[in-house]
Parts: C-alpha cells; structure tokens; sequence
C-alpha cells in the first residue's frame, strides 16, 4: 500500500468539497444569470457581466469558504478573498471574451444565446475557481522546519 503523503487531503474529502462546490456554484450561477438579465435591459452586456459576476463573487467565497472548505471565523479572510478575487478575475476575462466573441460571430444573438453562452463559459471558470479557492483557502501551511543555520552573532 503506498504511503499518502501528511496533510494530503482523502479522496472522500476532495470528493465532498467537490460536490459542496458545485451546489453553492449552482446558486451563485442563478443568481448571476438571474442579475445579468436584469442588468442586461439597461446597458451593455459587458458591463451587466462586470456587475453580475462582482455581485455575485464575493457571496460565492463567503459561501465556499464555510460551506465547502469548513473554514469559520476571521482568520485569513483577506488571502481567501484576495484568491476569491483571482477567480473573479478569471472568470471576468473569460466571460469578457465569450461576450465579445459572440457579439463579433452573432451581432444581433438574443438575450437567451448570450445566457447560454455566459453559462457555458462560467462553467469553464468554475473549474478554475474550485483550484483556486481550494488552494488558496482549503490549503493549510505546513509548519516552518527548523532552521538547518542557527543564528550567529558577529563578536
């Protein structure tokens, strides 16, 4: 039998985030969806994604971080949301360009192709958002090795 590593995480865990993941995913898309419909009858599309996704992010690493990696309270909040924002940031660029693609291929695409679209493309970034939030939040720093070199003093 080989020998896991300390502080690998079971395939049974990785398996739960997994699915916990995709459920808070599965809301946090609707409610992407549902906004940037909303958005999308007053400006353009590039700006309701902005706006959507933006709305949408930072409830969705909330929401991660307890419900799918376990992790309460206020302790490295800022670095779980710092990787929240690179996921954002990722699947902005990636929507962006689904947007612009479609507007160049499909000038005149209904509001549902531009969903669907959106949809698909945020599905991509959720896979690139789980790998992010899982190494960014779900990771835990292994304790510092002692020093090889102990302090020397200069007489």
């Amino acid at each position: 039998m080989a020998a896991r590593s300390v502080g690998a995480p079971r395939t049974s865990q990785v398996v739960t985030q997994a699915w916990r993941f995709a459920a808070v995913g599965l809301v946090s898309t609707l409610a992407y969806t549902v906004l940037y419909a909303l958005l999308r009858t007053g400006m353009a599309a590039a700006l309701a994604n902005a706006v959507a996704l933006l709305a949408t992010a930072v409830g969705n690493t909330a929401a991660n971080r307890r419900l799918t990696f376990g992790v309460r309270g206020s302790e490295s909040l800022g670095r779980h949301h710092l990787a929240g924002l690179m996921a954002f940031a990722v699947a902005l660029s990636m929507t962006s360009a689904a947007t612009a693609l479609l507007g160049v291929v499909a000038p005149r695409a209904s509001r549902l192709l531009e969903l669907v679209v959106l949809s698909a493309t945020n599905a991509l970034a959720t896979v690139v958002r789980f790998f992010l939030l899982r190494f960014g939040i779900a990771r835990r720093r292994p304790p510092s090795p002692p020093s090889m070199h102990p302090e020397r003093t200069i007489p």
